[in-house]
């Protein structure tokens, strides 16, 4: 019969630095998501309703589950954090995004941990494996599992490793031994919600994704709202301003794993770099990164914005560019290059008249 230890070992084996696991139950967290989705915060994420029901039991996935192996998967790497640095005119990608496509590494390492699982045990048994695209709530299982404890950031932290890991997840009808699930260490402090620039975790624990950076650099398809363009800074992809003030974070865990080193383009690149950067160079980097989910056009647009912000003048020069260069071009990019160049102009009438 196949052991939790056995799980647990083979799953080291295969790179993971997290394993834990729980029982299939009725968890009082996952009834959260129905009040949370009431409240509209959810925004376009239409999908998160449609899958409502089965996210709130996971049998409604695999009818005979009764345990969740929830997996976590360091991408941290040495780099300083977006909070240190200081130069106006860099752009502010998102540490997950930085290296390889997550769903690809850790997916296809979670099915290998489910495969061998499969010619080990003694007979079949019913199995998915998901990372971060099915209707699970993921980060319920993780803390049920003893991965670490949902901060009031939303984000999972384990007080040993910090909270910059991607979750993965087997679900299965084998009766595993579960684990001691963690407890919350979030105490009375409160940095993140006080370092959060729109105010989107507006209150510990609860976050109203519309508000948020990350939610509207990458899940909104079209415009971004005129309103919520200055917010948005220099971050073109994500926000990580949550994970980078949280003190479990001040000496997290880093990993020298290939897979997550950040592709030169994504290195600290400046933004008018990252907006030189032609199609055909960037298409392919973005199309093998978590970027993909968004594609090259949404990271114009992202861009183009987060330029206007910076309101240099080397930034208006490399957006006068575009008007030349056809593969810039396009009505949901083209808008916000006037937005963003009026943003410059005005700024610098501003500076004029004083």
């Amino acid at each position: 019969m196949l052991t939790a230890d056995q799980i647990k070992t083979q799953a080291k084996f295969l790179g993971f630095d997290l394993c834990g696991i729980s029982a299939v139950d009725d968890w009082p967290q996952l009834t959260f998501l129905d009040e949370w989705l009431q409240k509209g915060y959810a925004g376009e994420m239409h999908y998160m309703s449609r899958t409502a029901s089965q996210r709130a039991d996971v049998r409604r996935v695999v009818p005979s589950a009764r345990s969740v192996i929830s997996l976590g998967t360091v991408y941290n790497t040495d780099r300083p954090y977006s909070i240190e640095r200081t130069d106006c005119g860099e752009a502010n990608i998102s540490r997950y995004a930085w290296g390889d496509d997550y769903h690809n590494i850790v997916g296809a390492r979670t099915n290998a941990l489910l495969k061998w699982m499969l010619t080990v045990q003694d007979g079949p048994f019913d199995a998915r494996t998901y990372v971060d695209t099915g209707p699970v709530q993921e980060r319920v299982y993780a803390q049920q599992a003893g991965l670490g404890w949902i901060g009031k950031n939303t984000c999972v932290i384990n007080s040993e490793i910090g909270s910059w890991f991607f979750l993965s997840e087997i679900i299965c009808s084998l009766p595993l031994t579960p684990d001691i699930p963690a407890l919350d260490q979030c105490g009375t402090c409160n940095l993140c919600l006080e370092a959060c620039p729109t105010d989107a975790i507006v209150e510990p624990w609860v976050l109203d994704a519309t508000k948020c950076i990350s939610y509207i650099t990458i899940e909104l398809k079209n415009e971004v709202p005129e309103s919520e363009r200055r917010s948005v800074g220099a971050n073109v992809y994500g926000c990580d301003i949550c994970q980078d003030v949280c003190p479990w974070n001040a000496t997290a865990s880093q990993t020298s794993d290939e897979c997550w080193q950040p592709h030169s383009a994504f290195d600290r690149p400046r933004l008018t770099q990252l907006w030189r950067e032609s199609d055909d160079s960037l298409g392919p980097i973005v199309s093998r990164s978590a970027m993909s989910y968004t594609g090259l056009t949404r990271l114009r647009r992202n861009v183009a914005v987060a330029l206007g912000n910076s309101m240099s003048r080397e930034a208006d020069l490399a957006l006068g560019e575009s008007t030349l260069d056809e593969s810039k071009q396009g009505s949901l990019v083209n808008g916000h290059v006037v937005w963003a160049r009026n943003r410059i102009e005005q700024a610098k009438d501003g500076n004029q008249k004083r």
